[in-house]
């Protein structure tokens, strides 16, 4: 992707950043999730961290290295037309330099967005300093900049989704760090793990900036979360998840009863082979 065409991805990205009328992100995870997402009118592609560490082998949770993770990004990049966001989890490095880097690989593989979280590992409760994670922030910051692009530097907080503190500060927190990070250089701000209106709406209200919300089945519809001026609704995991639910569902019933019929609805092979070519 050429400088010139990765800023024009890039602005766009922010553009579809419309509260009220919020950018819709079936997460892919591969070449052939993030063309089938695309071929159904997204307006962007964002990946999915944990669908990349579990089609490669990995867990999710700072367990994949920076090197398949952006290999990864660099193949859905190449294969789609409109812009591309990509998860890195915490920075896929340990220090702020270190981040910087991961964001150059980024912008290197051609996507002109990143989510960037706070919580150091899968499996802990604590989240990051507020200033330790700003400077992550400030870092990938930089070297976009540096780059001379204008990166979508999503700052994920998982307040709601680790359940840290008391539950009636929670929304105070989110708060707090969504100001300091926003100061820092984020673009908007993501808070997975808030599922009811009333608190998304408390949310929307006092962060200065587009707000994106984790959803998946049982969640509120898209028509909803736009009416509570969300500006980003991603799927996450919950796509990858699926698909790799069916395999189960598929592998129980021809082992167990001799049929098939968990395949109905499958993308025919001519339809998907058509796709990729």
């Amino acid at each position: 992707m050429t400088t010139t065409h990765q800023q024009h991805a890039a602005q766009l990205l922010h553009s579809l950043h419309r509260p009220g009328t919020p950018l819709v992100l079936p997460n892919a995870w591969d070449v052939a999730s993030a063309r089938i997402v695309a071929d159904c009118g997204a307006a962007a592609v964002a990946t999915t961290s944990a669908g990349v560490a579990w089609s490669l082998g990995a867990p999710d949770g700072d367990e994949l290295d920076r090197e398949h993770a952006l290999a990864v990004v660099a193949r859905v990049a190449a294969a789609v037309t409109v812009p591309v966001t990509a998860d890195i989890e915490s920075g896929y490095a340990a220090d702020p330099a270190g981040v910087a880097r991961t964001v150059a690989g980024v912008l290197a593989a051609g996507a002109v967005g990143v989510n960037i979280e706070d919580a150091p590992a899968a499996g802990t409760s604590a989240l990051r300093p507020v200033d330790e994670q700003c400077a992550r922030i400030r870092a990938a910051r930089e070297a976009a900049d540096e780059a001379g692009v204008r990166l979508f530097v999503n700052a994920r907080t998982d307040v709601y989704l680790r359940a840290v503190g008391d539950p009636a500060d929670r929304s105070t927190e989110t708060l707090r760090r969504a100001e300091a990070y926003r100061a820092a250089g984020a673009d908007g701000i993501f808070v997975p793990g808030v599922v009811d209106a009333e608190t998304i709406g408390a949310l929307v209200a006092g962060i200065d900036g587009p707000v994106n919300v984790l959803t998946g089945p049982g969640g509120l519809p898209v028509a909803t979360l736009a009416a509570l001026g969300v500006a980003r609704v991603s799927l996450g995991s919950a796509v990858a998840g699926a698909a790799y639910g069916l395999v189960r569902r598929a592998a129980e019933e021809a082992l167990r009863s001799g049929s098939y019929d968990s395949l109905a609805g499958a993308i025919s092979y001519g339809e998907l082979n058509a796709l990729l070519a």
